[in-house]
């Protein structure tokens, strides 16, 4: 039995002597930092006792600049695709952030520690302001643009934040609910124009100074709360630090991205998603690559692949549902400029999808797996092997495992929880807890275990395979079935543009497999009894039998998160008449 070990991995640093280019480019090393500050010893790790992301890798990049030592493209690249362009360097990027900070701690009175929401959705002001509470040591709390008027009071009153920045769209939400926000001192607003009682962003940072000095931050210092959903109670706050988030990724680089300075990296997260801050800040950041964002006021096919083609974008990483919606186009007649490399996540990719985006596009999709809470945890990495299906290997700093309800290690092949070893010594990469919720922090670890609640296998590779939530497993006259299988078979039948599969309640077997299906254009028109007949000896012939879908509904779209991930809790709560 051959099973992935984080030791066959050797990181380029733990060379001997160290190297400082890769694939030919500058890169920055541990010992940068540890040449500052003196590390603390972290298990087999050698960690710093101090990191600041932006003094100790965003400067560094910027010296590495000034030097000529980085190619000429720019740290950050932002279109909103009506003719608008903002390209800063790495040195124009640190001057900005050093206006912005002045003003968030000048104006504003905030001081190291202090939280602020900051509710922006793909606008660059975002990354300065990201930028800026890293130098002044101040806890960002990112939030999605489709946040209702509740779901801001409840950030706001559960997080004790002093400031809020956001544009336009939001700010009548926010004003109806203020009152209610003892905590709430500054409003900022990002906009042309000005409103009664906010502060103008854009107007106060332009005429800053940017003499600033970066506060001094441990590597367990407060740096990132997100919150977060569960199946049950109100979103958690989940507390990334310094280390977890800025330093993490110099220790582990090279897997999941594998960038270079000449690289350009395009995420199309949301700003208020935990991929945004590892896809579009602090991975990409760390290789001195280039960050691509477009505003994309909605998800288009259209303009997805024409950005493709009209930039030279090398990486991209996206939902399953983006690349779910790009291969019902005729793909194959777009020449992108640069592509090489295709990363999905937020959600299982299905397999049939991989299979028409390689066929159209010569590319593999590679697939990550994580969680709010602990970053990425698998991975497909560069060079390895896809299989359909499959998530990837353990990504480094991670032993991941499949436990029981014991967290006994089950062996390949066999069905249980991911889960990842904590102890005896929590992974770097890991969230400090869930703030003022140490009931829920206690929750997820089982064992040495932190476990994820999500279900799935290893195989003799190494390689892992998702089930499904533990809470979406449907049991249906004893059976245990995962709904991603029937998906993945129902996605194969050319009628099925989408699918989400959910229990159903009924009387003889407890509960039985249901499938909403969006169709395909061309079959918009079918005979619908017909076709779910049709749809079932399919799913029968594809997998075990038992697995088809009793019953089926056909729907126009189905619903989903902002970051395009399907709520089949929703799907499920409507089935069983709790919605």
């Amino acid at each position: 039995m051959k099973l992935f070990k984080l030791q066959t991995l050797k990181p380029l640093w733990t060379l001997k002597p160290p190297n400082r280019t890769f694939h030919g480019h500058p890169r920055l090393l541990t010992s940068d930092v540890y040449s500052q500050y003196e590390p603390v010893r972290r298990g087999k790790q050698e960690i710093p006792k101090y990191f600041n992301f932006a003094s100790d890798v965003l400067d560094k990049w910027s010296e590495i600049e000034k030097a000529g030592k980085r190619p000429s493209n720019p740290a950050f690249w932002w279109i909103n695709g009506e003719g608008e362009e903002v390209k800063w360097s790495f040195e124009e990027l640190g001057f900005l952030s050093r206006q912005v900070a002045n003003v968030l701690t000048k104006v504003c009175g905030l001081q190291k520690g202090d939280r602020i929401v900051v509710i922006l959705p793909r606008v660059p002001e975002w990354w300065l302001v990201t930028v800026a509470c890293m130098r002044a040591g101040i806890v960002l709390i990112p939030g999605i643009s489709q946040l209702s008027a509740k779901d801001i009071l409840y950030r706001l009153q559960a997080s004790k934040a002093t400031c809020i920045v956001t544009d336009d769209t939001l700010t009548p939400a926010v004003d109806s609910v203020a009152s209610e926000c003892q905590f709430l001192k500054t409003k900022l607003i990002v906009s042309k124009g000005s409103r009664e009682g906010w502060l103008n962003f854009t107007d106060l940072y332009k005429n800053q100074s940017a003499d600033h000095s970066c506060v001094k931050t441990r590597i367990q210092d407060s740096m990132i709360i997100f919150f977060t959903s569960g199946t049950t109670g109100s979103p958690k706050m989940a507390e990334h630090s310094q280390g977890s988030l800025g330093f993490r990724p110099l220790l582990s680089e090279r897997y999941w991205l594998d960038l270079t300075p000449s690289d350009v990296i395009w995420s199309t997260a949301d700003t208020g998603w935990v991929v945004a801050s590892l896809a579009s800040v602090f991975d990409p950041w760390v290789f001195g690559s280039c960050i691509f964002v477009h505003k994309l006021p909605r998800i288009e096919s259209t303009a997805i692949l024409n950005t493709l083609c009209r930039f030279p974008i090398d990486t991209l990483v996206s939902a399953p549902t983006l690349f779910r919606m790009l291969v019902q186009n005729d793909v194959s007649s777009y020449k992108f400029m640069n592509l090489k490399h295709c990363v999905s996540g937020g959600e299982p990719l299905n397999p049939e999808v991989l299979e028409q985006w390689k066929s159209k596009t010569g590319l593999d999709i590679h697939e990550i797996y994580g969680q709010t809470e602990t970053g990425i945890i698998c991975s497909g990495f560069k060079g390895m092997k896809v299989k359909p299906g499959s998530m990837g290997k353990a990504a480094p700093l991670y032993d991941v495992q499949i436990v029981d309800k014991n967290a006994n290690i089950l062996p390949p092949g066999q069905q249980g929880e991911i889960a990842v070893r904590s102890k005896p010594i929590k992974p770097l990469g890991f969230f400090s807890g869930y703030v003022d919720n140490p009931k829920k922090t206690a929750e997820t670890e089982r064992g040495d275990f932190y476990v994820t609640g999500d279900r799935g296998t290893v195989d003799e590779d190494g390689y892992f395979h998702f089930i499904g939530r533990d809470d979406d497993i449907i049991i249906s006259s004893g059976y245990r079935i995962g709904p991603f299988e029937v998906e993945n078979a129902l996605i194969e039948h050319p009628a099925v543009a989408e699918t989400a599969v959910v229990s159903s309640p009924d009387p003889l077997r407890g509960e039985v497999v249901k499938a909403f299906v969006v169709l395909s254009p061309t079959f918009s028109s079918s005979n619908l009894e017909s076709l779910t007949w049709d749809l079932q000896e399919h799913v029968k012939k594809t997998t075990a039998p038992y697995k088809y879908p009793r019953k089926v509904e056909f729907v126009q779209e189905l619903p989903k998160t902002v970051t395009g991930k399907i709520k089949r809790n929703e799907l499920r709560k409507k089935e069983w008449g709790r919605m």
